[in-house]
């Protein structure tokens, strides 16, 4: 909000309306919310909102459950290469695995509304706790290990498809669980299933409520799922959070934000 144009109480509303509505907000829907003149400029208020979503020095996952860790590819347009061309985006996920304390209910690990009949988080007695994820460039060893020592906590125990790039994690202080899926499915939802569920639902929030989003906004769309899906028990804490963290991040002014973005399209 520093150097804005824009009333305060076009922020405030902002942050309300990106923090309380379910499953989230389009640009084009919080332009016409909001009753701004440019769609630009409400996507700018949206993406600077995003940042505000991560809490510098946030505690890292695993404490006290196990961790699930796994990549997948999102797919996103870019604009001017005509109809159908697609470029895939690596994404790297991790999420606590806890103990369902009851098996009724709606199942905690979707984020959208459900009808009566799904209960039970499919009739498993865990559920998804904490999430993170974060795009990479690449599935090496030497960057996804930097990115689980900042996001999962020493000693826990990461469970993992027996990728290479995690073959180090003993010797990092992890309590590595690898199992070889190879594309197995069944293996997939016995070893890895609440990561899968996430990736599942992150594809489908991405395509349902944005349509799709490019390679050089993605993590920004990636920090408003994880905000909303680690406050989904509690999605009115939301509201509170955002203004708090927003006071201690620097958001991008909009030169550096249009330069970042072209800087992402160059080097695909």
């Amino acid at each position: 909000m520093h150097r804005t144009q824009l009333p305060l109480t076009i922020w405030f509303w902002a942050a309300y309306l990106v923090t309380t509505q379910t499953p989230g907000m389009s640009a084009l829907q919080f332009q016409r919310q909001l009753g701004i003149k440019r769609y630009e400029t409400a996507f700018l208020i949206l993406h600077k909102l995003r940042m505000a979503m991560v809490r510098p020095e946030r505690d890292r996952i695993g404490s006290k459950w196990p961790v699930e860790v796994d990549e997948t590819f999102v797919g996103g347009t870019t604009q001017g290469e005509g109809r159908g061309r697609h470029h895939k985006t690596l994404v790297v996920g991790m999420v606590e695995v806890m103990p369902r304390k009851k098996a009724l209910g709606p199942d905690p690990n979707l984020t959208t509304g459900q009808s009566p009949q799904h209960q039970g988080g499919h009739g498993r007695s865990f559920i998804a706790g904490r999430l993170r994820l974060q795009v990479v460039p690449n599935r090496k060893q030497e960057t996804l290990e930097p990115i689980l020592v900042t996001n999962v906590q020493k000693k826990a125990e990461v469970r993992t498809d027996g990728w290479t790039g995690y073959d180090n994690l003993h010797g990092l202080g992890y309590k590595h669980i690898a199992v070889p899926i190879r594309g197995d499915q069944a293996k997939t939802d016995q070893h890895l299933p609440m990561i899968h569920i996430v990736f599942g639902n992150l594809d489908a929030w991405l395509l349902g409520t944005h349509h799709g989003v490019s390679s050089a906004h993605l993590q920004g769309y990636l920090n408003e799922f994880v905000f909303r899906f680690n406050r989904r028990f509690w999605p009115m804490v939301g509201f509170e959070s955002v203004l708090k963290i927003a006071v201690q991040v620097e958001s991008p002014t909009v030169q550096n934000f249009y330069k970042a973005a072209r800087e992402s399209k160059d080097s695909t």
